[in-house]
């Protein structure tokens, strides 16, 4: 044994001098600094001081923690699609068995977020609820900015328009045209007067440059853009199909139809309806058979396409009642 080493530490020395001679690095230099580098800690390594420190309520009424918590929680699934996304737009030589991978995981993650929403339908006290709800005006959920984006990275932005518009809107449109009218700013308008809510304007003023630019990062890399490079053979497997598909459902019809039942839930209160917290117009925004937003209507018969969201919203009704 050379130099009382074992083999497979000397084997692991010659492959970090093959790494780093060759760039002009002093791999004795690199081995001094491990040297006196600290344990790593899981605690460490997660940050989880500061992620437990994030949580701060701007009342005293206890679900609000939860409320704070399950957003916090919804955010970071958000980024893990979007990693996902990423992946997919960024890689070259992308293969199919690649594409499908990562497919299954954003359908994962959208999975667990849409099983684990009965915690905001079902698990929030409905009277602590309408009360600090008032505290967080005109912060909502609409503006979620992750979850923009990854509809923009999984479809055409043509699909994301309202689809009022999408024909007119004209097929040489550019991308500030196509956001000036995008599906959600339908969603967020005053009930009674139509002008733009509070939390629109704010969310527009953050974020508008941004997406735009993400948009034309994203137009010839987005999911379907991605999909449509793949071999013809590739682009008929079965297996593909139901993945996107599933995509298209979770994200355009689950996922609304969960905060539809929330709302419903809280903001249901025969004969009045109250308003959610940024001035929402949730009756015709969240309902995926109003929007119709589909982000492979390629992928959908004609006749799924004319009742896409149908009866969905009904069954909710009846199992609120």
């Amino acid at each position: 044994m050379e130099h009382g080493f074992k083999p497979e530490v000397l084997d692991q020395l010659k492959r970090l001098e093959e790494k780093y001679v060759p760039l002009g690095q002093d791999l004795a230099a690199y081995l001094e600094g491990l040297y006196h580098t600290d344990f790593l800690n899981y605690w460490d390594y997660i940050h989880l001081d500061t992620l437990l420190s994030l949580q701060n309520p701007r009342t005293t009424i206890p679900d609000e923690k939860i409320f704070i918590m399950y957003h916090q929680i919804t955010e970071l699934y958000f980024k893990l699609c979007l990693e996902e996304l990423r992946q997919i737009a960024d890689n070259k030589d992308i293969t199919a068995t690649f594409f499908m991978q990562r497919l299954k995981r954003i359908n994962r993650y959208f999975d667990n977020l849409i099983n684990s929403f009965d915690v905001m339908v079902d698990g929030m006290d409905p009277k602590q609820f309408l009360q600090f709800r008032m505290a967080l005006m005109p912060a909502s959920g609409f503006q979620s900015v992750q979850y923009r984006m990854i509809e923009i990275a999984a479809t055409d932005l043509r699909n994301l328009v309202d689809k009022a518009r999408r024909a007119a809107l004209g097929l040489q449109s550019t991308h500030e045209e196509m956001m000036g009218c995008i599906y959600w700013k339908e969603g967020a308008t005053e009930v009674a007067t139509g002008a733009k809510t509070l939390t629109l304007l704010r969310f527009e003023e953050k974020y508008t440059r941004f997406l735009i630019d993400f948009a034309k990062e994203y137009e010839h890399k987005n999911m379907w853009a991605v999909y449509k490079r793949l071999p013809e053979a590739d682009q008929q497997n079965p297996k593909l199909l139901t993945l996107l598909r599933d995509l298209d459902s979770n994200v355009n019809v689950n996922w609304p139809l969960m905060h539809y039942k929330s709302a419903v839930r809280y903001l249901q209160r025969d004969p009045d309806v109250i308003a959610a917290t940024g001035g929402t117009n949730w009756q015709k925004y969240l309902p995926p058979r109003f929007q119709k937003r589909i982000f492979y209507p390629e992928l959908w018969s004609q006749q799924e396409v004319e009742e896409w969201g149908k009866g969905w919203v009904e069954r909710v009704l009846e199992e609120q009642a």
